[in-house]
């Protein structure tokens, strides 16, 4: 049987027990789930890196978002406020939306 140590979502032992086979699990510590969220929105970022279409991407972005709604949770915070920091961001500095590339700063 594989062999996988890493962090899963949480219906994820119950769909394998539910398939006939048996899911061995830990509870982490908080320590160990924070750094354990850390390398799971890697692992997902590299997924979404890795999608074809805008249907895989949507399904790794998910991911991503759950994973982001956990580490804000873990930083002891919520949406909200992660929304505020982001609207802050946005009106000081600018979203995205533009579309512009730097390319480069020269001195006059």
């Amino acid at each position: 049987m594989p062999v996988y140590n890493k962090l899963v979502r949480d219906r994820i032992p119950e769909i394998i027990n539910n398939s006939g086979k048996w899911a061995i699990t830990r509870q982490l510590s908080d320590e160990e789930y924070k750094e354990e969220l850390r390398r799971k929105i890697r692992e997902e970022l590299m997924e979404y890196f890795s999608t074809n279409t805008d249907e895989d991407a949507l399904e790794e972005l998910a991911d991503l978002l759950e994973i982001i709604h956990s580490l804000v949770k873990v930083h002891g915070t919520n949406m909200d406020q992660l929304e505020q920091i982001r609207y802050k961001k946005a009106e000081e500095r600018g979203s995205f939306d533009k579309r512009i590339f730097l390319i480069e700063v020269k001195d006059e």
